[in-house]
């Protein structure tokens, strides 16, 4: 049963307090939806076999990061005010915002090495495409060198892990000689292996996308190979270099960069045999040992193992993007002669 406790206008309770509980019930409902989607990615990571089954939260383990809606921050003016702050962020922007777009979701979060990092979602107007010029590319990645272009050009292997691996041994040694626990000079020890870790990936990073947007600027057409990089890294002696050249980083960063600007990535079939494949004559090697690197075919060609190969990626996947058809491996060269039968590889010394 409701009773009138006053008359409009006569001891009423403060609006405020309504637009309180309005305000709460938002951040409520808010977190709630944030904390179901968030749930939710991960159950369909698991049952699509692309993660494990959801865990607990570490308190020390768990990357560090919360996600504030419109109703929880305010921007104005490149100034960033987080809810239950009266000053604004001190930022270093790494670029400015789109003119005109307004941020709906700001998440701020906190990486191993201590620093803290603040990404703002918002709608950014869509990229013009680029003019495109008629040539396509086919690119062969390796350890010796992280890429080869059909062009000839070789891109060397910064191997950024390499060049930091005696610092990060050094700091890995000095935090297994700390005592178990929460003590703060192993939490001092573990940022410092955190530090080397920041160090070697922000360079990573940073080489392959200027890498990566420089072959979509001068190419419309980009073709490269669909690498199974996860059961590549189960070979122990190469685990550690195939991770640190980052495959998959790059074709990630290659397709979101060609669709930005209208361009075409095309992935060819993993086993499509471009290393024994002439790319002069069209004939089929029957093999080909990963220690030879310069061949000379029975037509008198003499192939770069890995330029051969990266000019037979571009052909073959062009010539499936337009006819439809996956890219399988040759089974036999162009003449009907049997691989098997050709003449052994002649070793250019």
């Amino acid at each position: 049963m409701e009773l009138l406790l006053s008359r409009a206008g006569e001891a009423d309770p403060p609006p405020r307090t309504f637009g309180c509980v309005r305000k709460v019930y938002d951040l409520a409902l808010a977190a709630r939806t944030e904390a179901w989607a968030h749930l939710q990615a991960a159950f369909a990571g698991f049952f699509g076999k692309r993660a494990q089954y959801p865990r607990f939260k570490s308190r020390k383990k768990s990357r560090k990061s919360a996600e504030y809606t419109t109703s929880a921050f305010r921007f104005r003016d490149g100034r960033l005010i987080l809810v239950k702050m009266a000053e604004p962020l001190d930022i270093v922007w790494s670029r400015p915002l789109p003119e005109g777009s307004v941020p709906s979701t700001v998440t701020a979060s906190q990486e191993a090495a201590g620093r803290w990092h603040v990404s703002l979602l918002c709608e950014e107007p869509v990229l013009q495409p680029l003019p495109a010029p008629e040539t396509a590319v086919g690119i062969d990645v390796g350890l010796h060198h992280l890429l080869t272009l059909s062009t000839g050009e070789k891109v060397a292997n910064p191997r950024h892990e390499r060049r930091d691996r005696i610092r990060l041994a050094e700091a890995q040694r000095q935090l297994a000689r700390k005592a178990q626990g929460e003590g703060a000079n192993r939490a001092k020890a573990r940022r410092k292996v955190a530090k080397v870790h920041a160090r070697i990936a922000g360079r990573r990073r940073d080489h392959l996308h200027k890498l990566t947007t420089r072959l979509v600027r001068e190419n419309p057409t980009t073709v490269i190979e669909d690498l199974a990089v996860r059961n590549m890294v189960k070979n122990r002696s190469l685990a550690r270099a195939i991770s640190d050249a980052a495959w998959s980083e790059f074709r990630s960063m290659l397709e979101y960069e060609a669709q930005w600007y209208g361009r075409e990535v095309i992935a060819v079939d993993r086993w499509f045999p471009s290393s024994r494949l002439c790319s002069a004559c069209g004939i089929l090697l029957d093999k080909m040992p990963l220690d030879v690197r310069t061949w000379t075919c029975v037509c008198g060609t003499t192939h770069d193992r890995d330029v051969n190969a990266a000019k037979n990626i571009p052909a073959v996947g062009l010539t499936a993007s337009v006819c439809g058809a996956d890219v399988r491996p040759q089974r036999s060269t162009p003449g009907g002669r049997s691989a098997t039968k050709q003449k052994p590889l002649q070793r250019k010394r």
